[in-house]
């Protein structure tokens, strides 16, 4: 409902009271329901500023927790970074290493396959050589056409068997010089492989702690949107809550206004009462423990004391006069009103049950009720009010 609808709607009221009846008891109560909702909304408005307060406080903790987090989380993500680039580079030599050996492993077999060939041929050549009659020096030396041809003969025969020890040795040495080659190899691959491993060990705890400081990040900022959002909504309902107050005062205002109509209407048209005061002017209206002032309580006015007494316990006229309600009114409970005459009147909320009616004229000490729980009541008790042209005053300064 909009401010302006408000007011529109209190001076329609304030209309309206003004042309209903002088005597119409429902005055009081329609005031009485006001009271009592201005009293609760009061309450919820209290109860939403405390809410706001707790929200945006809330809301500070949680943005300097997300703020000290976003710190961690780009320190986290700078070692990372530098973990990765580590690794990357320990994964790119052994990478290398791996090649090199698979290079090695392949001449080494290479090798010793020419290895085992060499071998066999020196071996064949020997055997060749002892076995053969062609091979005997002696042989060559008679079947040499001259001694030039037997020399040449012999050279050959010298030469070959050289050149086959020759290359069965130097395949055995390079296969040897291979194998140490690869064995080295194998052993700083192996060294490469283990801290790469640690390395990656290391980058993956670093990983998960930089994702979980991310993952409490995002839920930190779930619930400032989620807190940010409900105190969105708290404020609002406050304001709509000031503004359903702002029509409901001037209601009454408007009744207030009307009840002192009432008691002047009513003053003119009878005959004044005869007082019938004690010397302090009024009377406690029952036997009991003040236990609320008046004055300002949970955010609004508490317009009367209230007086802690026993289910059932009497209720008497504060002074004589005549009564101007009996009966339910609201948050009141049962209510009785007298009127004593010069503006000023009580009020007896809460009540168990009344014994007086309307228009009925009462004495100073008068029973007009039994104490009990009824209306806006938390236990039992007696709520009184003195009102000064229909206004409320501390009953305490007429007690």
């Amino acid at each position: 409902m909009s401010r302006r609808l408000l007011i529109g709607f209190a001076l329609a009221c304030t209309l309206l009271v003004a042309g209903t009846a002088a005597g119409d008891p429902g005055i009081s109560e329609r005031k009485v329901a006001v009271d009592s909702k201005i009293d609760r909304l009061q309450g919820k408005i209290d109860e939403a500023r405390k809410r706001e307060g707790v929200l945006s406080s809330q809301i500070a903790g949680v943005t300097a927790k997300i703020r000290a987090l976003q710190g961690d989380v780009d320190a986290a993500s700078a070692r990372l970074d530098g973990l990765e680039s580590v690794l990357a580079l320990h994964q790119r030599k052994l990478d290398h290493l791996n090649e090199l050996y698979r290079l090695q492993t392949r001449k080494l077999v290479f090798l010793q396959r020419q290895h085992k060939v060499a071998t066999a041929r020196l071996s064949k050549r020997l055997v060749e050589i002892y076995t053969s009659d062609a091979t005997e020096p002696l042989a060559v030396v008679l079947e040499a056409a001259s001694f030039g041809d037997m020399i040449d003969q012999l050279e050959f025969l010298n030469d070959i068997g050289s050149q086959d020890a020759t290359i069965a040795h130097e395949v055995e040495e390079a296969k040897i010089q291979v194998r140490e080659t690869r064995d080295a190899t194998r052993k700083t691959r192996k060294s490469v492989a283990r801290t790469t491993r640690a390395v990656a060990a290391r980058t993956d705890e670093q990983r998960q702690v930089r994702d979980r400081l991310a993952w409490s990040q995002r839920q930190l900022a779930t619930a400032r949107r989620e807190k940010s959002e409900t105190l969105s909504e708290t404020t609002e309902s406050r304001e709509e809550y000031l503004e359903e107050v702002e029509g409901l005062l001037a209601q009454s205002a408007a009744l207030s206004a009307r009840i002192q109509a009432a008691q002047s209407s009513a003053a003119t048209s009878r005959a004044p009462v005869p007082s019938q005061v004690s010397s302090s002017g009024f009377a406690w209206p029952a036997h009991g423990v003040l236990t609320s002032p008046f004055g300002w309580r949970w955010g609004r006015m508490h317009e009367g004391i209230d007086i802690a007494v026993a289910n059932g316990t009497p209720v008497v006229a504060s002074a004589s006069g005549i009564v101007i309600v009996a009966g339910w009114m609201g948050g009141y409970g049962n209510l009785v009103v007298v009127d004593h005459g010069g503006g000023i009147a009580t009020a007896y909320g809460h009540n168990g049950n009344v014994t007086v009616g309307v228009g009925q004229q009462v004495a100073q000490g008068q029973l007009i009720a039994y104490s009990g729980n009824t209306g806006n009541s938390t236990g039992p008790h007696v709520h009184f009010e003195v009102r000064v042209n229909g206004s409320a005053v501390d009953p305490l300064g007429y007690l």
